[in-house]
């Protein structure tokens, strides 16, 4: 067959702070991949979105083959933008670079799907997002549920809700408000200041959904030396995400019996959060599965663009 020929599907992760497209053959196999920023419409617009979306599809054209089949997964759109769908559509049609991609099957979907899908192929099921954000969804029969997953002003227990407590912390700290905390001077480091004047110019200077994030690292690293006003925020931040799933759990009647539960996002990588959060949800639902999501997302939204075109696994 000639290369100009061969069939390919394209997946596409839209996140809080990165953009992942992947291209695959009719097999699964990921081809190759590429990265942009982020194209999470809450955050930074519709427009932006699209630009992001494009950068990261437009290198994954350098292989010559016919794209059958784009899946687009994106934050937000089975929210406030589930009526923008049709608007997001228009706006990539009109750019040239990512053409090939209407000559096939094309849809938008929500970035938990692909993020339940990369972690198992059953469709029944739940994942446990956090990252930027947090949110839960399930999905049972024709039933579907969703907890949390409202932007970075609401989501309790998400790496910007840590941040933002760590941020709190320190400022008690050099105060004399509060207790004093390692969070202070890790803080700093990470941040690269010297004083309270030029930290507070870093917070405030920038997209507070990329900057409060980041310093929720610093609270994983608190911990591991011992630090308690870290330790209590992660177990809190724990508690937070684990009644998000529980409330789910128990929305879709799948207490009483074996389900899989996916655990993807940042905050899992922190043990004391991965603890507190299992914790708090074996304890009542003993019979969860939980999985953690090693794979990236886009690996869900291959999947979906392979059925799109009635291929499975």
């Amino acid at each position: 067959m000639k290369k100009e020929n061969i069939k390919y599907v394209i997946g596409v992760d839209g996140g809080g702070t990165k953009t992942i497209a992947a291209l695959a053959d009719l097999r699964g196999r990921i081809l190759s991949q590429s990265k942009s920023g982020s194209s999470n419409p809450r955050n930074i617009g519709i427009k932006r979105a699209v630009l992001n979306i494009t950068k990261a599809v437009n290198p994954l054209f350098k292989r010559k083959g016919i794209i059958v089949s784009t899946v687009i997964t994106l934050p937000a759109i089975e929210e406030e933008y589930q009526d923008k769908k049709k608007d997001i559509l228009k706006l990539l049609r009109i750019q040239r670079k990512i053409s090939k991609i209407f000559k096939g099957k094309i849809k938008i979907n929500s970035d938990q799907l692909a993020a339940f899908r990369a972690g198992t192929d059953e469709k029944d099921g739940i994942i446990l997002i956090a990252g930027t954000g947090c949110v839960a969804h399930g999905w049972r029969g024709r039933k579907e549920a969703k907890a949390s997953g409202w932007g970075w002003l609401a989501d309790r227990g998400s790496a910007f809700w840590v941040g933002q407590r760590v941020f709190q912390a320190v400022l008690k700290d050099l105060d004399k408000r509060g207790e004093k905390t390692l969070l202070t001077r890790l803080v700093f480091q990470e941040l690269k200041t010297k004083n309270i004047n030029d930290f507070l110019k870093k917070i405030y200077s920038r997209n507070p959904t990329t900057i409060i994030p980041r310093i929720s690292i610093v609270c994983d690293k608190a911990i591991q030396k011992g630090d308690k006003i870290a330790k209590k925020i992660m177990i809190e931040a724990g508690k937070e995400v684990a009644l998000d799933a529980k409330t789910i759990i128990y929305e879709l009647n799948f207490q009483k019996t074996k389900f899989t539960l996916v655990l993807a996002g940042s905050m899992f990588k922190t043990k004391t959060f991965l603890e507190t959060v299992k914790k708090n949800i074996s304890k009542s639902i003993p019979k969860a599965k939980f999985i953690r999501l090693k794979k990236g997302p886009v690996t869900g939204a291959v999947k979906l663009a392979l059925e799109q075109v009635n291929i499975n696994f």
